[in-house]
């Protein structure tokens, strides 16, 4: 055997992971559609010769909490499974690739643009495999019923995809979600949902003993950022000038550039966040896009920074309402960062939040709100 299950056990046997009952259970299932997808692909002569397209095995969404496999498990899937038709694509990048087309089709006057960009993504494609689907704007949301019909049921697609919130709590509380719920419909008839939302977060046990907030500001501290984004995103830092970026939609029109994003982590800088006129919602976007933030470049702060102030302080109640990941590289620890200047009094809760951060138990939380 060399497909998903066998890699997967074998990595069990050999200690380079710890047995989980959750895990087995979807490596099982892959196997299963691994199966169906390799015996779907070594047709017959009669199959070939009157160009049928072999049947349409179903997907599967697998969702749970940061860390608890569901990336190494896609990993091991696509590796192992044995056909050229297939994409292994960041659902961001795939969302922007599919707004470009769309683009496209619009300028050549395409009656139904979306098909068309469907039918143009499945060329010599059977498997379509996401990280990390996550939706956190209108646009997206209202095309991706109708987009993944297209693939799924007229294309004959079959898609697997990661995720760290259930079905029915996609683009939760989002603006015109009524377009989105046809999607949410979708997926439960057409992929099989599995939970890997055991207790263990295997990514938090690989930052090891890497602290969350580094100061003084310098080489060393950045070191210690740089390492915990590719321990949480597995990327190999010997690649590190082609880590992905990502264009961040804030509604309205308006975008953020994100230096480095990639399996929900996302890296800032300071004064991109904090000395640009931000507001709440800009903070909010962030907060749901991506489980874990690195701000680099927090300095001390005075009166003459009132605004900067303001603004992280509005920043961290969005990522600390939303349970996200918080590493920083600082000019000084919490307390510090802000000791005088209008509003000094008030920052002493961004502080304490701050703190709370950085404790065993809030890193433990799963992304989103906690309500």
């Amino acid at each position: 055997m060399s497909g998903i299950l066998a890699r997967y056990l074998d990595l069990v046997e050999r200690r380079e992971l710890r047995p989980d009952t959750d895990q087995h259970q979807v490596a099982i299932r892959l196997q299963a559609l691994q199966d169906a997808l390799e015996k779907g692909g070594d047709r017959g002569f009669l199959a070939r010769l009157m160009k049928s397209r072999p049947p349409q095995p179903r997907g599967v969404y697998m969702w749970g909490g940061v860390g608890r496999g569901k990336s190494m498990l896609m990993d091991l899937f696509v590796e192992t499974l044995a056909i050229d038709e297939k994409r292994r694509v960041h659902f961001h990048a795939f969302m922007l690739e599919v707004d470009q087309r769309m683009r496209q089709q619009r300028l050549r006057r395409e009656d139904d643009p979306i098909a068309h960009v469907a039918r143009d993504l499945a060329t010599g494609l059977r498997c379509l495999a996401f990280d990390e689907m996550v939706v956190s704007n209108t646009a997206d949301a209202a095309i991706m019923a109708r987009l993944f019909t297209a693939l799924i049921r007229d294309q004959q697609v079959t898609v697997v995809t990661t995720s760290n919130r259930p079905p029915h709590d996609l683009y939760k509380d989002g603006l015109n979600r009524s377009l989105f719920m046809p999607f949410i419909g979708l997926v439960e008839q057409e992929l099989d949902v599995l939970p890997l939302d055991g207790p263990t977060d295997y990514r938090l046990q690989r930052l090891g003993d890497i602290d969350t907030w580094h100061t003084p500001l310098g080489d060393a501290a950045t070191a210690q950022v740089r390492e915990a984004f590719f321990r949480l995103t597995d990327y190999a830092p010997e690649d590190a000038a082609n880590v992905p970026s990502a264009e961040l939609d804030l509604g309205g029109g308006r975008t953020l550039h994100v230096p480095k994003s990639l399996k929900g982590v996302g890296v800032f800088s300071f004064k991109r966040l904090c000395s640009e006129n931000r507001g709440a919602a800009d903070y909010l976007a962030i907060a749901q896009a991506y489980h874990t933030i690195i701000i680099v470049g927090i300095p001390r702060m005075g009166p003459e920074n009132r605004n900067e102030a303001i603004r992280f302080t509005k920043l961290i109640d969005a990522l600390y309402e939303n349970s996200v990941k918080l590493f920083v590289t600082a000019a000084a620890e919490p307390e510090q960062l802000y000791p005088e200047g209008d509003g000094a009094f008030e920052f002493a809760r961004t502080v304490s939040r701050l703190k709370e951060m950085q404790s065993t138990h809030y890193m433990a939380k799963g992304h989103g709100p906690q309500g």
